[in-house]
């Protein structure tokens, strides 16, 4: 107890500093940074801004009164991280819970561990570290995937080697991305699971996802009932991965109907495969970025 009390006030002796315009520590080589940066400093809430880029968007009214009502019995048990913006003023990189929780105890301050950090680095450090969180959705995790790829400017390789996820992994998590809107919303809200997601990305025409998204959920689908009824749907238009050519009349030779499965593996992404019996045909692999094209040709060729 008494080294929780000492570590309390020497928060509370660094907030003083902070507040002090003579030591207003904007880098890492200012005088006292040491005292600050890294270590967890007793902040008011009103010097705390929310973060532009936290890939969150919702918040359970009930699991923040949950976590209000913690707070309020055993206090913060897990610092908040803020970046150092200007004098006296901070921004979460991350623990918006946290602090969106202690406003509706009514506390004023909150202990925080303090960054400097400019946007680009803030925005990574966030993402980074929201989607280490097992709470957030399928699209919140895919919607931080590609923030990172487009505004850090990183490639799947490199972005799986940051978050620790097989890139396999995030490009299915991205390919969601796809799905319409009102099927984002949906697994979101918790009518359809990710795989029902990964399902119906694989009907291209997004009316028609609506439609077997409908039939989903209104007949409550496994995921794998949802994936035979959009075999079927796409059998039933000649899709070539159906084991159909494209004129819906011949039949896909076996090695090739054996081996589409094998390919889609092996690439993470859809093959579209047409043939004839006596065994020529044509193999289209699709792209949807300079990335993933590059990731299919390095995968292809070795280079």
């Amino acid at each position: 107890m008494a080294k929780a009390t000492k570590k309390q006030a020497l928060g509370r002796g660094l907030s003083a500093l902070l507040k002090d315009p003579e030591n207003d520590i904007k880098s890492v080589s200012d005088k006292n940074a040491d005292k600050v940066i890294g270590n967890v400093v007793e902040l008011e809430l009103s010097a705390i801004e929310v973060n532009p880029f936290q890939p969150r968007s919702n918040f359970n009214d009930e699991a923040l009164e949950e976590l209000a009502s913690s707070i309020r019995e055993l206090g913060i048990i897990q610092p908040i991280t803020v970046r150092k913006l200007d004098f006296n003023k901070f921004q979460l990189v991350s623990g918006e819970r946290r602090f969106r929780a202690s406003k509706l105890v009514g506390l004023e301050t909150i202990p925080a561990y303090i960054r400097i950090a400019n946007d680009q680095e803030s925005l990574e450090m966030a993402l980074v570290e929201n989607i280490q969180r097992q709470d957030l959705d399928p699209i919140e995790i895919a919607l931080s995937y590609q923030r990172l790829i487009d505004e850090i400017k990183i490639t799947q390789e490199k972005l799986s080697d940051r978050v620790g996820k097989k890139r396999s992994t995030i490009t299915n998590y991205i390919r969601l991305l796809k799905l319409h809107p009102i099927i984002q919303t949906g697994m979101r809200d918790g009518f359809i699971s990710m795989g029902h997601g990964r399902a119906l990305i694989n009907i291209e025409k997004k009316k028609e996802q609506i439609g077997i998204y409908e039939k989903v959920v209104s007949d409550g689908l496994s995921v794998r009932e949802t994936e035979r009824l959009v075999k079927a749907y796409k059998e039933q238009k000649g899709d070539t991965d159906s084991g159909k050519s494209q004129n819906g009349t011949k039949e896909i030779p076996g090695f090739v109907s054996k081996g589409i499965d094998a390919l889609k593996k092996h690439l993470s992404t859809k093959v579209d495969i047409t043939a004839s019996p006596n065994g020529k045909g044509k193999i289209v692999i699709p792209f949807h970025s300079k990335e993933e094209f590059q990731r299919i040709k390095k995968m292809l060729t070795g280079e």
